[in-house]
Formats: structure tokens, sequence, C-alpha cells
């Protein structure tokens, strides 16, 4: 699978009219920061999705601190943007590549198949010399007919299925190695990881704000058959989705993601967890 797009490429592109930027620049410590940015420059012709207020919904005692959205919102968002079933999506944030992850995500959650991440974010367009703007642009609103892909999604029983012992399931922590072996947790209420997880952290496989080439990510999930199914989480269902990219890049066929992540799993008084 093919997510990723260069520079080079969106320059080539960006005035074609089947194309469509989306800037999803966020920081989970300033949430406001990101409109912000947006507003002082952006890629021409980028509109922005939020991660809190488009691309998640609010959260709940149970679901995660980054449940899904409401549907029809999302794709009322996706239609005022201009955005059809034929549209070329190109997604990114500042560098981080898990904000734009979650956007391509959902993206093909509602079954969108162009759909593809800037590698280097923001930060590699502009040190390309890559033009901005900070006009807000408004586009024609267009018709979404999505299909569901259910498929790409792990419940919380297949979770707890595999954290009592009754699956085999690859469950990959994406998060730092601190945070997995509860040695520091800085969000949510319980130190640990869900029992029978592995830890690959996301950020092995993005470098200063690149995904690092095949051959490396390949070399991460050597230990893995690429024909098991293999479920992917993080604290909230956000920062697993560069993970989720580098498997379906790598070859893995059934890759599906645990949406309430880590901040679901503890949310409940009788799961467990695990710090070793």
């Amino acid at each position: 699978m093919n997510a990723i797009v260069e520079t080079d490429w969106l320059r080539e592109h960006i005035l074609d009219e089947n194309v469509r930027v989306i800037d999803c620049r966020f920081s989970l410590g300033s949430p406001g920061e990101g409109r912000e940015r947006y507003n002082e420059s952006h890629i021409p012709g980028a509109v922005f999705f939020d991660l809190e207020k488009d691309l998640s919904g609010y959260a709940r005692k149970h679901g995660g601190r980054h449940p899904l959205p409401n549907m029809k919102n999302f794709l009322r968002k996706v239609e005022d943007a201009g955005i059809d079933n034929q549209t070329t999506i190109v997604i990114y944030d500042e560098k981080e590549m898990a904000f734009a992850g979650r956007c391509w995500w959902l993206f093909h959650y509602i079954g969108h198949e162009n759909v593809y991440i800037l590698n280097g974010g923001y930060s590699a367009w502009t040190q390309d010399d890559g033009n901005t703007e900070s006009s807000v642009p408004v586009y024609p609103p267009k018709s979404y007919r999505p299909s569901l892909n259910e498929d790409i999604i792990a419940s919380l029983e297949e979770v707890r299925c595999i954290a009592n012992g009754e699956r085999e399931t690859p469950l990959i922590d994406s998060r730092s190695k601190e945070r997995f072996l509860g040695l520091e947790e800085p969000i949510d209420r319980i130190a640990g990881h869900i029992p029978g997880a592995i830890n690959l952290p996301w950020t092995e496989g993005v470098k200063e704000g690149y995904f690092i080439d095949q051959e490396e990510q390949n070399e991460r999930f050597s230990a893995l058959n690429k024909d098991d199914p293999i479920i992917v989480y993080c604290g909230s269902g956000v920062t697993a989705t560069p993970n989720f990219i580098a498997l379906k890049k790598a070859g893995f066929i059934n890759v599906k993601l645990y949406v309430g992540s880590y901040s679901d799993w503890v949310s409940y008084e009788n799961h467990k967890v695990d710090r070793e």
C-alpha cells in the first residue's frame, strides 16, 4: 500500500482540481494551537481538520480520550471541504505523522482509497521552499457516499480475548517503552500496558518527521507474520496510526486499530494491566 507522497509530488499536483489538501496540525498540550498555525499560514488550498473537533467524538466514561467522531458530522465536514469519492486527498501535520495519520485512517474507515500523508509534513514543505498562504479557501460542497470499513477496527471484546489469553493475535502497544513498562504515565490513571501486548513505539518508525525506509520498517516487524491479524493501540488511538500505516506499507493484510486504546482499557475497573 502506498500511503505516502513527497513534497515534489504535491508541488506538481497542488493545482489539480481533483486534489484536496488537509491541514491537521495540532498540539495535545494546547488544543487551539493547530488552528492558530493554520490561520497564520498553510499550504495553498488546504482546509483545516481539527483532531478533537473533527477527527474525534466527545470523550465519555468509556471509549477513550479520542473516540470516533459522529460519522454524520465527519461526513458533513468532508463534503463541506469539497471532497467526494473521486477526490485525491493529501494530509499533513507539522511533522509528527500522528495527527495526519488519524485523519488518513478515518478516510480509510469511510472507504476512501486515494488518500495520502505528506512525508515530512508542513516542515518539509516550507524547508523545500513551498508556497504558503493565510487565506481560508471555500469550496462548493460535494456529495460523499461512505462505505464503512469495519474490518480495520478492533473491538473491546477482541482485545479482552487477547488479554485473557483466549487469542494469540499480536497486540502492539505503540507508546514509549517507559509508558509500556509503567515507569511513567503522564495522562492515564493507571500505568502499564494491556496484558499480552508487545511494545513497538511508533516513534521508531518515524524519524525527524519522515517515515523510515521500507527495509527498516520490515526489520521492525520481522517477528510478525504478515498473514496474521494484528491489532495496534496507543494512549487514545492517535499515535498508533503511524504504526498502522507502516504495517500496511510493509504488506500486512489484516491490521486493526483499537480506537479507544489504553485510555479506554483502564476506564474499566475490572481490567488488569501489566508492568513488565
